[in-house]
């Protein structure tokens, strides 16, 4: 699936994603630093029902947002040297888990990602449009 989106849509672009991924899952972002990689899976928490405030886990590595239907991990493994620091962070066992996993720089940490993860391109056309790939 590919998507192109202005940021003022950003809501609309989430709903054709959480729909074509059935909502469930692990799904990766990638893309530049200032693609809109945090901004489009805070439109997806917002899809899946999270309240509140949502933040980049920058530092914090794991954020658990709660939802009716259970947690929803957002996961930003940026500040991450290595696939190592990523387990003892504690991101394998929100991986493997079975709850909805949506994390930022997985090429951090390649290995520890199932052969199931839905993998989300995010590319910066101009200021305000971006394209997805979802595959």
């Amino acid at each position: 699936m590919e998507l192109v989106y202005g940021l003022e849509h950003i809501d609309e672009a989430a709903n054709q994603i959480y729909n074509a991924v059935k909502g469930k899952g692990i799904l990766t972002f990638a893309g530049e630093m200032g693609s809109g990689k945090t901004t489009l899976i805070q439109a997806l928490c917002r899809k899946m029902g999270v309240k509140g405030v949502m933040g980049s886990p920058t530092f914090s590595i794991i954020n658990e947002y709660e939802t009716e239907k259970g947690p929803v991990y957002h996961i930003d493994l940026y500040r991450c040297r290595d696939e190592d620091e990523a387990i003892r962070a504690g991101v394998e066992d929100c991986l493997y888990s079975g709850w909805t996993c949506l994390v930022e720089w997985p090429a951090k940490a390649p290995s520890l990602f199932p052969e199931e993860t839905i993998r989300i391109g995010i590319t910066e056309i101009n200021g305000h449009t971006r394209k997805v790939t979802v595959s």
